[in-house]
């Protein structure tokens, strides 16, 4: 029986989770770099011992409005938050969110894709779901998460 394994978290107290296939590690948020003309969805560079990475606000990228994770000034609150440092195609990028919870294992034929309903990026950014005892854990698929071109 096949199974899947998700690093999951929050996000706009919405419950999501990734592969751990593509999960280099997590960390706690920190000071962050600015970066000039910036798309809203890009927080700005980290340093991670000596590497550079992009940090993505994922509450943007999803197009699920402003980060609660930023001040009225438009910059990030440091204090808060997790990177969920992601590695795909052997680039290696933060996605900024709320809160980081478990990984959980759960059987693939469980798994449903997403509802023709819903539409927009949302759809396209999601791969599917998986039912837990109360409400779903929404399974993002990170390649088209990171694809510079899809946003």
């Amino acid at each position: 029986m096949a199974e899947q394994k998700l690093c999951t978290f929050f996000v706009n107290q919405i419950y999501f989770g990734i592969d751990i296939k593509y999960v280099q590690e997590v960390i706690r948020s920190q000071e962050m770099t600015r970066v000039p003309l910036a798309p809203p969805d890009i927080c700005g560079l980290i340093n991670l011992r000596g590497q550079i990475l992009t940090a993505i606000d994922l509450q943007q990228r999803l197009e699920m409005g402003e980060s609660v994770l930023r001040s009225t000034a438009k910059f990030v609150d440091e204090t808060q938050g997790f990177h969920i440092v992601v590695c795909s195609d052997d680039e290696a990028v933060s996605l900024l969110v709320d809160e980081v919870e478990d990984v959980l294992e759960f059987t693939t034929k469980t798994f449903q894709p997403p509802p023709a309903t819903l539409k927009g990026k949302m759809r396209q950014m999601l791969a599917g779901a998986y039912p837990l005892q109360e409400g779903f854990v929404l399974v993002l698929n990170i390649e088209k998460i990171l694809d510079a071109n899809f946003r």
